[in-house]
């Protein structure tokens, strides 16, 4: 789950991470009030959505007048935003949020992700913030400062020392540094972070390091403990399908390809898209129907698969592990009796009861061709699709 940077920043607080003043609004009458209480002579206007290069998109906004505050609020307030992270429609602007201006003397990079490769809790940092952590790892990685924590370990005063150092950070600097990544690293282990980073973490003229901005990704599976961290969901910000699918446990991702994908498991949805690519196909969306699905979610994945205007063909890739193919046979033809498909499907059935599934499709009656093996199948819809 994704949060916003204001939200964000309020939980940085709470850790002791020093951010600049700032004042959500969400119509431009705010936006003088919210000048005059930060003071200052600039400002900056920054849209509140769930995406990043906002800067690119043009939903950061400097401001040298409370004019300006207030044209930027009217340019932003109420709009899609579009960034190179979102999709061609872009995500709506519902507040933004007013910052005072800062004295910038440099831009940091620090965040914290778990590094799946070491099996740690791995700290990042580098002096190249303000740009794509992914830019820096590909064309400087010299630049960037790793950190492995053991899970069962701790981050401590000397580690974080450490580091600031390597940054080059000093006296009051290095003091204000370790406070921040021991705030993160807190935040990190308590609330079940998945990604947490600051970028830019700035120092200023007067000696001080800000929070500029502020990301962390939660791990869904353990919002279940955290109500305080499921209360600050907005649900504008997400795709009205997956929103759905998660509502039916199912995992669904609509992509820009022609084949509708059903498929029980991750790893095999991603594996059989990838066959579909191979055979000179491309998936309509990524779509994990799970381990223990039923009729009902088979009958909404069809649902779901068929909203998607570029869907030509559907293939749906079963291995009965947990659950039984002859149950998904019969919730594939519910589906179909209730959704009304006119597209080609193809249904892979393997596994428990796979032999008895295939029959109830093939006897049914109803246009689907069935597979045993996924190549077979991949190839057919690929060519059905067409």
């Amino acid at each position: 789950m994704h949060i916003h940077e204001y939200q964000a920043k309020t939980l940085f607080k709470k850790f002791n991470i020093q951010t600049p003043n700032g004042i959500l609004i969400d119509t431009t009458v705010q936006a003088s009030d919210a000048c005059a209480k930060l003071e200052g002579d600039i400002w900056v206007v920054k849209a509140q959505v769930h995406a990043g290069g906002r800067g690119k998109g043009g939903g950061v906004i400097l401001c040298r007048s409370v004019g300006e505050v207030e044209q930027a609020c009217d340019k932003l307030l109420g709009t899609q935003l579009i960034t190179p992270q979102t999709d061609v429609k872009g995500l709506p602007v519902n507040q933004v949020l007013v910052e005072a201006g800062q004295n910038i003397e440099q831009e940091l990079y620090l965040g914290l992700l778990i590094d799946r490769q070491t099996q740690k809790i791995t700290v990042l940092a580098s002096t190249e913030g303000g740009i794509d952590i992914e830019k820096v790892a590909s064309e400087t990685p010299d630049k960037i400062i790793k950190f492995g924590v053991d899970p069962l370990g701790t981050l401590n005063s000397q580690d974080c020392d450490s580091i600031a150092q390597k940054l080059n950070l000093a006296d009051t600097l290095a003091e204000q540094f370790s406070q921040t990544l021991l705030g993160l690293y807190e935040i990190f282990i308590t609330k079940d972070v998945s990604l947490i980073e600051i970028n830019p973490l700035i120092t200023t003229a007067e000696n001080t390091l800000l929070a500029l901005d502020g990301k962390i990704d939660f791990d869904d599976n353990a919002l279940y403990r955290h109500e305080d961290i499921l209360a600050l969901r907005d649900i504008s910000q997400e795709d009205e399908k997956e929103m759905t699918a998660s509502e039916y446990q199912l995992n669904y991702i609509s992509l820009n390809g022609t084949i509708g994908c059903m498929v029980n498991g991750a790893g095999l949805a991603m594996a059989t898209m990838d066959l579909i690519e191979h055979h000179g196909g491309s998936s309509a969306n990524f779509l994990d129907v799970g381990g223990g699905t039923t009729a009902q979610r088979v009958a909404k994945a069809f649902e779901l698969i068929q909203t998607e205007k570029n869907v030509s063909g559907v293939l749906v890739n079963i291995f009965g592990g947990i659950v039984r193919c002859d149950l998904i046979a019969e919730g594939i033809l519910q589906a179909i009796e209730k959704v009304g498909l006119n597209l080609p499907i193809v249904v892979r059935l393997e596994g428990t009861n796979a032999a008895a599934g295939l029959k109830l499709l093939d006897e049914s009656g109803v246009a689907i061709h069935t597979e045993s093996d996924l190549t077979q199948a991949a190839i057919k819809i690929v060519e059905l699709s067409k």
